[in-house]
């Protein structure tokens, strides 16, 4: 049989008029990190589907009706209120909780980004340190307290595969556990999933109050899995094996801490 070609693009329907947009990421090969850092390595990204936009309060209150698996989700959490801007104030934990009741009312295998996958979507074949040259400017991202607050999703123009905000407005929760270096990180786009001391987990893409630096392609930082901020949010993925998944799939890529 001829095997089916996942779409380049897809809606996912949240209910009540909700939608999510999904852009498929095709699968490539870069070098992830910077040169100068140690385990600065090559990654083999398999092809996957990711937000087109950080999740909205929209979203988030769309998907927070839905049934419990674990933890419970505020439909309000945010310090700044807006529809259309990213949520903000949820923990790592509650993150992992939207994607899995989404997956349950999808029927197809949402989670968090793996950080090689958050990098390889965020350059957008690029090798400078952000994805539109070596420099940022208030005219394509939101960072450093230029506005003093997270803006609306889309707000700026988009990167070549057609995301946006990937650089500033929140960081954004990624699977991977914090380690400092890349030394023996996976190279097959996986999560890096080895414990740490304190359990901290990956932060990427600065945010609306981050130093440039911070916001660069290659910037990464950490936070608890159970702190809230408010410069923190995060987008999903879905891998093309579970975009024709059965109704009921399983969670192996973001388990939730006991």
């Amino acid at each position: 049989l001829e095997q089916e070609v996942p779409p380049q693009s897809y809606q996912e329907d949240l209910g009540e008029g909700v939608t999510l947009k999904m852009v498929y990421m095709k699968k490539g090969t870069f070098f992830m990190g910077e040169p100068e850092w140690r385990g600065y390595h090559p990654v083999k990204v398999p092809a996957f589907f990711m937000g087109k936009y950080p999740v909205t309060q929209m979203q988030w209150r769309a998907v927070s009706t839905l049934p419990q698996i674990k933890e419970r989700l505020h439909p309000s959490p945010s310090m700044f209120k807006g529809d259309d801007l990213p949520i903000e104030k949820i923990s790592w934990r509650e993150a992992v909780e939207f994607c899995q009741r989404l997956s349950l009312h999808a029927g197809k295998d949402y989670r968090l980004p793996s950080e090689a996958e958050w990098e390889y979507a965020c350059r957008a074949g690029t090798t400078t340190a952000y994805s539109f040259g070596d420099s940022i400017t208030s005219e394509q991202a939101n960072f450093n307290s230029n506005v003093g607050r997270t803006t609306p999703v889309g707000k700026y123009s988009p990167n070549a595969f057609s995301l946006y905000d990937m650089h500033g407005n929140v960081w954004e929760w990624c699977q991977d556990y914090w380690h400092d270096h890349y030394e023996g990180a996976p190279t097959d786009g996986s999560a890096r999933l080895e414990r740490n001391l304190f359990r901290t987990r990956v932060i990427r893409g600065g945010s609306w109050c981050s130093v440039p630096g911070y916001c660069r392609s290659a910037s990464r930082d950490f936070s608890g899995p159970d702190y809230r901020f408010n410069f923190i949010g995060f987008r999903v993925v879905c891998s093309p094996p579970g975009f024709f998944s059965s109704p009921l799939p399983s969670f192996p890529f973001c388990p939730v801490l006991k």
